[in-house]
Formats: structure tokens, sequence, C-alpha cells
């Protein structure tokens, strides 16, 4: 299934535009363009939500027929739980997380006791838990770390543009996360010259115009035979003002569905 996250509302969540828009909002707007399924990732405001305002949010996903999956950062066990009951209230069968926390980085040997308590709740209560490639843990590490965890409730969520960032190609993480791979994160992204042509900028494009290889993911990894989601992100730059910054998100979402859309 096609979805958006909310890293595709990025700048319309921001308090930098005159009006940002809330959780429901972001339900509305998915609905609007004809998806069925929003990843609420890493939007902090959601644990700032009182247990009244999570009802509503989930009871407005569920009448706008939502499926909802949950997204955050780490792995302690604590934090773990309260997601696993976040996942109950909204009835989501899908957490992504990170390894690495914002205060706290657990060794591989720290990470696989934690993941390996943690993730027995999990499977009782059917949710996956599926930890993101990124520059900050090797591919080889995290697919390693759950491959010893060994649990069918724990996987990876594939997105191989930030690997980049530690010098790994993304052609060789699809390659080594494929068997393990619960979801993916869809975005494009291009390496730029900076001005002076002194460095580069790595950031993102639409969909489509950029060195991303989701032609490559999506046949390596068969998200759609697999029943694998597929989640809506971009990386946009500030475009000088909200209106512009607005207006070019969403046309950046319309082109990302477009092509995914196009693809079988």
């Amino acid at each position: 299934m096609i979805g958006l996250g909310t890293y595709a509302f990025f700048w319309q969540h921001s308090d930098r535009v005159p009006e940002p828009l809330d959780l429901i909002g972001a339900f509305e707007q998915t609905r609007a363009l004809g998806v069925d399924l929003f990843q609420v990732c890493d939007y902090a405001p959601l644990l700032e939500l009182s247990d009244a305002e999570i009802g509503d949010a989930a009871r407005a996903a569920s009448d706008l027929g939502l499926t909802i999956e949950l997204g955050t950062k780490g792995i302690a066990a604590d934090h773990l739980a309260r997601f696993l009951r976040l996942a109950d209230a909204f009835d989501a069968h899908l957490v992504r997380s990170m390894v690495f926390g914002p205060d706290f980085r657990p060794t591989l040997a720290e990470a696989e006791e934690l993941l390996a308590r943690s993730i027995r709740d999990y499977e009782a209560a059917g949710v996956t838990l599926a930890l993101e490639t990124y520059e900050q843990l090797p591919t080889a590490e995290l697919v390693g770390l759950v491959e010893r965890v060994g649990s069918d409730r724990l996987g990876i969520c594939l997105d191989p543009a930030n690997v980049v960032a530690a010098l790994e190609l993304p052609r060789d993480t699809i390659d080594a996360c494929a068997a393990l791979t619960r979801n993916v994160h869809a975005k494009d992204s291009a390496f730029a010259r900076q001005d002076g042509w002194v460095g580069f900028t790595y950031t993102g494009t639409p969909m489509g115009e950029g060195l991303g290889e989701y032609p490559y993911l999506f046949e390596q990894i068969r998200p759609r035979e697999r029943g694998i989601n597929e989640i809506v992100e971009h990386w946009l730059p500030w475009q000088g003002d909200p209106e512009t910054t607005v207006r070019t998100e969403r046309e950046w979402t319309a082109t990302a569905l477009e092509y995914l859309r196009s693809m079988s």
C-alpha cells in the first residue's frame, strides 16, 4: 500500500508557516489525495497529546478510513512500550524506529538485549517493529542485529537515501536488507554543487528526478507482492517563503504519488 508520512508534511507542520497543519489536518489531506495509509513518524507533538486527544486523532483516522503506522527514534524498553500502547490506540500494526534515540546510543550488545526483551510484547500484540537504515549505524551491523534477535515481528524500514551520508551505496543497502525489509520510505535525492563550486549539497528532489534507486528497490524488494507499505517522504529545502515552500511540498507529494502509482 502507498502511504504518506509526516515527513511529506514537514513544512506544513512547521511553525515557520502561518497556520501549521495539525495531525488530523494531515489525515484529511491524505484522504483527499486518495491515499489510505498514513505514517505518524518522528512527530514530536504526538507524545504531548492527552489520552483524549489521542482518542480524537485515532477516531478521525478511522472515520476517514485511514490505516495508521507510527514512527519514533530509540529502542529503550519504556519508550518502545509507550509506542506499543499508542499502536493499540491507533490500531497500528507497524512501528518504525531507529537504534539510536536522542538521548541513548546503546552498544550492539545492549541493543540486542533491549530488542530481545521488547519484541516479545510486540509479537503478542501483532505489531511489527521496523528499524530504519541510516548513516549512524552501518547497514551490515543493523542487518546482523535484526538477524540475531530473530523475530518475525522485527525487521527493517528501508531508506537507502540515508546511508549515502556514511558512504554506503544505496544498491548495496537494498540488497543487504531485501529479505528483512518490512517497510519502505519512498523519496528521491541528489547532489548539487554549492555556490562557488566548493563542495556539494545532498538534498531531496521530486520523485524520479534524482539519483534514487527506487526502480531497483521496487524490483528487488517487490513491496506490493510482499505486502510492504511504501511511505512517501521528502527532503525539501526551505524555498524562501512559506507560500512557495508549502506549494512545492504539495507538488512533490503529488509527483511522488503519481510516480509510485505508475509502477507495477
